[in-house]
């Protein structure tokens, strides 16, 4: 995989250049994991880092600094940035969650490299459709797991517990205002909605496949990959939450 660095002058390279580095190391590490385990058989191209500008400007015009398109990861090493980002979520409600603010104001490096691994884990062959279809339904089981997989291998425990707090606590805040419809509506076109609302489903996504895996299937994330595919070759009848039986997890 091919490492481009596409910043606008080389004082944002020289800015970046140690987390990048650190960060390409880590990568290497959690590849390996990822083949090793996780069937992942065809890496992808390369990996532009750049800033959070360009990303959201320049390569696209989507909210989130971090993507795929075309075999090709994007994504901005920039922790300011994130921990801005995030706090964002909150929608001007940041002084009622003093808790949420504090988290995301100092959010670790360690959970900015879950996002660069989650990047990669769309790569896996255990997922079934091909990643930069147009899909439309039922994308929350593959975004759930590379919420999953990359913070249950990279994070501490204490760190994977925190963030599935803030995020589950993200879901009651917002539940009312971006709930009103099912998981399974969570596709392609969600992308086009408010920083949050994009959000509010990625939280659910990744609490569901938790749930899933810990719960339903006792840790063993294989069990989960094979009913997902089980769905699959009896040519998705219903929608995969109820395949999973999860209609009542966020009432």
């Amino acid at each position: 995989m091919k490492h481009i660095y596409a910043f606008e002058n080389k004082d944002d390279f020289d800015r970046f250049q140690d987390i990048i580095e650190r960060f390409t190391q880590k990568l290497l590490k959690f590849q390996n994991e990822l083949e090793q385990n996780y069937a992942l058989k065809d890496v992808p191209k390369g990996i532009v880092w750049t800033s959070e500008q360009l990303a959201t400007n320049i390569f696209s015009q989507i909210a989130i600094p971090a993507f795929t398109r075309k075999d090709i990861i994007y994504i901005s090493p920039d922790l300011t940035s994130w921990r801005k980002l995030f706090i964002s979520q909150l929608e001007g409600q940041e002084n009622n969650y003093p808790n949420i603010k504090a988290f995301y104001e100092n959010m670790s490096e360690n959970h900015i490299f879950t996002i660069v691994g989650h990047e990669l884990t769309h790569h896996s062959d255990l997922f079934i459709d091909e990643f930069d279809d147009e899909r439309e339904d039922s994308i929350w089981f593959e975004e759930g797991m590379c919420e999953y997989l990359p913070r249950k291998i990279l994070l501490s425990e204490v760190e994977f517990n925190e963030i599935t707090k803030i995020e589950s606590e993200m879901v009651e805040i917002f539940k009312g205002k971006y709930g009103n419809h099912s998981l399974d509506d969570f596709g392609t076109s969600s992308y086009h909605g408010s920083l949050t609302s994009i959000m509010f489903d990625y939280w659910r996504s990744f609490l569901a496949v938790k749930y899933l895996v810990e719960e339903r299937a006792n840790h063993d994330v294989k069990m989960v990959f094979d009913q997902y595919h089980k769905w699959d070759k009896e040519g998705r009848k219903v929608p995969l939450t109820n395949h999973f039986k999860l209609d009542s997890l966020f009432n």
